[in-house]
């Protein structure tokens, strides 16, 4: 079984210490040449399940490989990312957490506060997309979270749109990571997008989590691929390794995904599960480069 992203979080400060233990993970990216990217996909990884690298070492890890974004990164690290030429194509620092979010009015404000304050750190940074959360429901019905949403990122939509900045909503499972999370259905982001009908909120479509909740993955790129502004994945079951350990066929998916127009990036979010996680993430990148 994997581990949620709230787990691996809080599992990275031990990480970090383990780096030079046999079997953790290689720091090396000797043997590993750029490869020789189609240019169809433009690929970045997200930064937490490599916690026991830094992040310099994550960067040139990125640098190695090819890919060119770094994502899930706050404004105190922007600048690492410039100094290797690296985007961050989703970036972090305003929301206060996962199970938290836009369907409590009780957070509007402070919400409000947190997100004007990094939207323009964004756009100063020269990314787009900032990521936001729905939050856990705690026995709200769907109706009443989605009012309760649209009201309170309506002010923040107004300073997004100010600054050329997207605020992308997650989408999560509730079967395995994220119990009683809100935002958990494609049918449900995309009535929201629709209520909003702003360019500048979109959704972050996360393969792992939807393959889990809906699966039909492919059908949902081709019918709302145009409110997704990002996407994730991860293999299932386990949200390890996307190679044909898992029951994804990611080839497939990313061909769909091009075949959309979509201009955007996919970010690699598995977790590393085997002896060598830059090895892994290589392979990833392999898979979804079609």
């Amino acid at each position: 079984m994997g581990i949620s992203r709230r787990e691996a979080i809080k599992k990275m400060g031990l990480a970090a210490g383990t780096a030079s233990l046999p079997g953790v993970i290689s720091l090396s990216t000797k043997g590993l040449s750029p490869i020789q990217l189609k240019g169809n996909i433009n690929h970045s990884v997200t930064r937490w399940p490599y916690g026991s690298l830094s992040l310099d070492e994550l960067c040139a890890v990125c640098n190695e490989i090819g890919i060119k974004g770094l994502e899930l990164v706050g404004p105190g690290d922007w600048a690492t990312l410039k100094e290797y030429d690296l985007h961050c194509p989703m970036c972090n620092g305003a929301e206060p957490g996962i199970d938290v979010g836009f369907i409590d009015p009780g957070l509007h404000s402070s919400l409000a506060e947190s997100y004007n304050r990094v939207i323009p750190q964004v756009a100063d940074a020269g990314f787009t997309n900032l990521i936001c959360f729905s939050g856990n429901a705690n026995g709200m019905d769907p109706e009443t979270g989605m009012r309760n949403f649209e009201q309170g990122i309506k002010p923040v939509l107004r300073e997004a749109e100010r600054h050329g900045v997207v605020l992308c909503l997650e989408l999560f499972n509730t079967r395995v990571d994220h119990p009683g999370y809100m935002a958990s259905s494609t049918e449900w982001g995309v009535e929201l997008c629709r209520r909003l009908g702003s360019e500048n909120f979109k959704l972050l479509y996360d393969i792992y989590h939807m393959q889990i909740m809906e699966g039909d993955i492919i059908r949902r790129i081709r019918e709302f691929g145009e409110y997704f502004a990002h996407y994730h994945t991860g293999g299932v079951p386990g949200r390890n390794e996307i190679d044909e350990t898992q029951e994804l066929n990611y080839p497939a998916i990313m061909r769909a995904i091009a075949e959309t127009g979509f201009e955007g990036y996919v970010g690699q979010e598995f977790i590393p599960s085997r002896g060598n996680a830059i090895a892994s993430l290589r392979q990833g990148i392999e898979i979804c480069d079609v």
